[in-house]
């Protein structure tokens, strides 16, 4: 079952990387709020999926490890990200309410990394939480629920950005854009706000 989980998440990292990279790129072009933000959205989390994958590696390794220095490599890496999704939130909510209503550009490629990203944050979240029953292990029940978060999110970006699509320079598409943007910035804020607060609880 270990090597099972292993897998899980090396595949995650693997197929949660192209997602930032394109979509940098792609920022060349286009201008949607909603397209920035899901850009540093999915660059946050895949340096937290990388980071969760590490720490499940140490922690999981057939020799002892100390519990101290486990609890906390396992404590700072929840820190950084928890302050980095706060942050990087408060600052895609900032770009949405001082964005104008122009031409967004090209969002093709951030609608179809968000439909791709629906369908495989999808799979990914039933799989990591059928893997956190069956082993009971805690970061990847913390990955079935970031996986659930992301397919959410992900669902929130692709219907905006495909309102932007069919309407483009329309007020409808410049309030999808804007919606979409603050969906994503309130779902980093929180998750973010939750992380610290369990690293908290821990630490009492």
């Amino acid at each position: 079952m270990k090597k099972s989980g292993t897998k899980t998440m090396l595949m995650s990292v693997i197929m949660s990387s192209p997602g930032p990279i394109i979509l940098a790129i792609n920022l060349f072009f286009g201008s949607s709020t909603t397209q920035i933000a899901d850009f540093i959205r999915r660059f946050i989390e895949l340096l937290a999926i990388i980071l969760a994958f590490i720490v499940y590696l140490i922690t999981n390794k057939k020799e002892g490890i100390d519990e101290s220095k486990k609890q906390k490599l396992e404590n700072a890496t929840n820190i950084f990200v928890g302050i980095a999704m706060i942050v990087c939130g408060v600052i895609m909510i900032l770009l949405a309410i001082t964005s104008e209503n122009a031409d967004k550009g090209n969002v093709i490629p951030g609608f179809i990394i968000a439909l791709l990203g629906l369908v495989a944050n999808g799979f990914f979240f039933i799989r990591y939480t059928i893997l956190g029953k069956k082993t009971n292990n805690n970061i990847l029940k913390v990955q079935g629920r970031l996986y659930r978060a992301k397919t959410l999110v992900d669902f929130s970006v692709a219907l905006a950005l495909f309102v932007v699509l069919i309407k483009p320079n329309s007020n409808v598409a410049y309030y999808f854009d804007l919606i979409g943007t603050i969906c994503v910035s309130v779902y980093l804020i929180i998750t973010g706000i939750i992380t610290l607060i369990k690293i908290k609880k821990v630490g009492n």
